[in-house]
This record gives structure tokens, sequence and C-alpha cells, in this order.
């Protein structure tokens, strides 16, 4: 016991020596990043303009689970100037159109890929929506609804009865969380429908109950115990309540002060939750929700708002600041009580400039969209992957281009799936 006592006591001395000898203070996790391109086909589509002519390439992956394996958006701008997307999976370099359900497009929620590779989404089917409906976004109105893609293969998932609804997120378990209509017609926003968050389990949608008295809702995160979070509203109303969920039952989650931009994106095993919320109807920040608490996480100095959208089970949370036009500024990681700016993380070399974190997985890895800094894709918008190395004395850190440049309509795209109710 006295030589362990003291082999213990001479180890932490040793370390604590070494914290204040100069040079040697604990080396900061730096990242390798790895650029995941861009789809640049489409079957049915005509080629991408080039960017000369006004066209452009994109993608933004939101999906990540432990293998390393990405889902996201990826497109480009049509010859009408229109964006044109699809749902992929980026597994080892491989990347996976996942098609459609007849129509032309397809999309992701926040993310939305488990363990065994079987992903969610949301997807055009090629009927018209019979209420004038655009839930997919694309413009179209084509009918929107609820998709699982696994084994190489897209399925439809039941709606409550109406015509659209979105899955966005999967578990090790295959539950999936998300929204889904009804046939009752909202009479707030007639002729489209109600649309209440939903669970689905066995191919089946169960709807999941809502706060405030709200018809409406989204499941945007489930973890493994089933465990969802999202929000509820009404469909004119800016009163937007964040809401979890567990065991059938909905919880309203505490705020900042307003009523507005409340919303729970992600929930890890250990049930802390992120998101964002606000404390004056203007703005917002990135929030913690544990035990009942919030936690203000806060914003990168110099922007203007922030929203969390991953978090793993070390409690590492990733997210987006925006600035005060709301555009998407830098990507951050929030640990110990203090955010980062993820590009000052990179190792010396990246030619990627990340404007959103999205996930986080148990290795640290982190998925998200970037700004091709330069080369011949100077300018494009492209995913990433960011894997953390061993910390070394090399210099890391992505000098901020002096132009950041994201399609207005896929801009618009990615704030009115991420920021409902909220006008921009």
């Amino acid at each position: 016991m006295k030589r362990s006592l003291l082999t213990t006591i001479l180890a932490v001395g040793a370390l604590m020596f070494s914290l204040f000898i100069p040079g040697r203070a604990p080396a900061q996790i730096v990242y390798n990043v790895t650029d995941l391109g861009v789809l640049n086909e489409i079957p049915g589509v005509p080629p991408p303009l080039p960017v000369s002519s006004g066209g452009f390439l994109l993608s933004c992956h939101m999906g990540l689970n432990q293998q390393g394996w990405t889902e996201g958006m990826e497109g480009f701008v049509d010859e009408n100037y229109n964006f044109v997307g699809r749902a992929t999976v980026e597994i080892d370099g491989m990347k996976i159109d996942l098609g459609t359900l007849g129509g032309t497009n397809s999309w992701i929620n926040w993310g939305g890929i488990n363990q065994r590779g079987s992903a969610v989404g949301l997807a055009e089917t090629p009927v018209p929506d019979p209420d004038g409906e655009d839930i997919c976004g694309f413009g179209t109105g084509l009918t929107c609804r609820p998709f699982l893609w696994q084994n190489g293969h897209m399925s439809a998932l039941p709606t409550l009865g109406g015509n659209n609804g979105q899955a966005s997120a999967i578990n090790s378990m295959g539950q999936i969380a998300g929204q889904a209509e009804t046939a009752v017609v909202d009479a707030e926003c007639a002729p489209h429908k109600v649309a209440p968050p939903v669970l689905w389990e066995n191919g089946k949608a169960q709807e999941l109950p809502t706060v405030a008295g709200d018809p409406d809702g989204i499941a945007y995160g489930i973890n493994d115990f089933g465990e969802a979070v999202g929000f509820t509203s009404t469909c004119t109303d800016s009163v937007v309540h964040a809401v979890l969920w567990q065991n059938g039952a909905a919880t309203e989650l505490p705020d900042l002060g307003s009523t507005t931009d409340n919303v729970a994106v992600a929930i890890n095993n250990r049930g802390q939750i992120v998101g964002h919320s606000s404390a004056d109807s203007t703005t917002f920040v990135a929030v913690l929700w544990q035990g009942g608490a919030i936690t203000k996480l806060g914003v990168l100095p110099g922007d203007f708002a922030a929203f969390g959208s991953g978090i793993n089970e070390k409690g590492q949370v990733v997210g987006s600041t925006l600035d005060v036009n709301f555009n998407f500024s830098r990507a951050f990681i929030w640990e110990n009580g203090v955010m980062t700016d993820l590009n000052t993380l990179f190792l010396a070399g990246s030619n990627l400039y990340a404007t959103m974190a999205n996930k986080i997985n148990d290795a640290g890895e982190i998925s998200g969209m970037a700004t091709v800094i330069s080369g011949p894709h100077a300018g494009e918008i492209h995913a990433f992957l960011a894997t953390p190395v061993n910390p070394t004395a090399a210099a890391h850190g992505v000098p901020r281009p002096a132009h950041l440049t994201v399609p207005e309509n896929f801009r618009k795209l990615l704030l009115q799936r991420f920021f409902p109710r909220r006008k921009f």
C-alpha cells in the first residue's frame, strides 16, 4: 500500500511539474480533414453549369456513425438555376446516391445513419402534392415522403394518413424519429394537414404527443434508448417549444427566456441534449440541456448566432455559428466549457474552411460542410470528415477565406429546414 501510494504521488508530481515546463503545455487535439467531394452527376438531370456561368456544386454531410460513415445532401444548380439534390452516403471513400421515390430530389434533416449503415431522410415521389405543399423544399410541388434506405434499397415509410412526412434520425435499434402528416386539415393553415412528430418502429408510425396544445412538431434526434428530441409548434405561431420524448411522454425543455427559436436537435445515451434557444427573440445561441437544466454554450466572438447539432458520449458538442445576416460562418467544437473555432484545429495544409460542424462520434470524428479555399474547385461547398490525430508540434489552423458564398437557394433550404418558424 505504501509503495503504491508513493508511486502514485511521484507520478502525479511528475505530471504537475511537466505542466509548468516551458513548451510542455498539454498539446491540443488537431484534426486531419478529408474532402468528401460532391456528387456531380444525377441520373436524368442535365450536367451542372460551370461556376463561371452561375453554376455551383455543393455538398453537406449531417449524419455520422461510429464507423465514420456519413450521410449528406449533395447536388448542384441546374440549367434553370434551381437546386437539384440527392441524399447520399459516404463509406470509406465510396459515394452512394440513395436515389428517390420516383421524383427528382431527396434530402436529409440533421442526420440519419446508424451503425448498420441504414439511413433515413425525405424524398420526392412523382405525384404532385394535392394541397400545394413543398415539404421537400425544392420548389417542385411534389409529394414528399419519409424514407428508409437499407441494403441498397430506398422504401417509403408510412405517414399518419396524410401525404407527406420526413424521417430525421435512426438509432442502433432501428427506431426512426421524424414527422408525418395526418389526414386532418389544419384549421389555421387549410388546406395543409396537421403534421405531428412521429416515431417509426417495425415499419409502423406512432404519433408522439406535443406540448402546450401544439398540433405540429418534429423529432430530430433519437438515442439508443428510444428517447427522442425535437420541437412542437403551430403552423402560424412563432412560438417554438423544445421537447424531449421519453416512454411515450413529452416534456418541454427550458428556454433562455424567449418562446422563439427553441429547438432540440440531438441526444446522446447519457441523456445530454443539444440544440439552440433564444433569450430575446432576435437571435439564438447553442445550448446544452442536462438533468432538466439549460446551459448556454454561447457564440464564437464576432458572430451573431449559434446552434448545437451533435453530441457524443464524452459530452463533446459540435455546431455552427452564423453572422448578422444569418450566413453560415464557422464550425465549432465545445468541450469542458470552452467553444473553439474548429478551423483553428485543422492541420496546416487543409484546403477547406469549415462553416458547419454537424455530428461528432465517440472517436471524435466530425462531419460537416466547408468552403474549398483554392485550386480548381475554389469556392465550391464540400462535405468533410475531420479525424482527430495524435497531437504533435505540427502547425495547424486554416485562414479564413476572403469570401464565403453559399448559393442563396441552398442557404434558404438549410435555414428553413433547421430553423422552423423563423423568416430569413
